[in-house]
């Protein structure tokens, strides 16, 4: 597929999957013309790329990541390295913190709405 079609079909911006072929995330074949051209597995490459994106990943650590994973149901393959297990062990501490700050600061509006509805 296009890289147009593809941008569509994950809601991606063709700039965004430009910037994932450059930094090695994602991969396409040219055409003769030089248009990009993209297997079917790349929908779900992308979708993985945002997941992890999302998750607060920089796009080195995606980069070295996502070897490690199967693109149809994002579960791990047995190339993953013990830096990287490391590497990941500590970004999943990284998102508890972030998650626990979250629940005090959902913790304090509620106090505080609670206090202005009982004024």
């Amino acid at each position: 597929m296009r890289i147009g079609e593809l941008a569509r079909r994950t809601n991606v911006s063709e700039r965004s999957l430009r910037y994932y072929e450059k930094q090695g995330m994602l991969s396409a074949e040219r055409t003769p013309g030089g248009h990009r051209e993209y297997p079917e597995a790349a929908v779900d490459r992308v979708i993985r790329i945002q997941e992890l994106f999302a998750a607060g990943l920089c796009s080195e650590k995606i980069v070295q990541l996502l070897p490690c994973m199967r693109d149809t149901d994002g579960g791990p393959s047995v190339v993953a390295t013990p830096k990287l297990v490391a590497d990941l062990t500590a970004e999943r501490a990284r998102i508890d913190r972030m998650i626990a700050d979250l629940v005090r600061s959902r913790e304090t509006l509620d106090e505080v709405i609670e206090a202005a509805r009982l004024s």
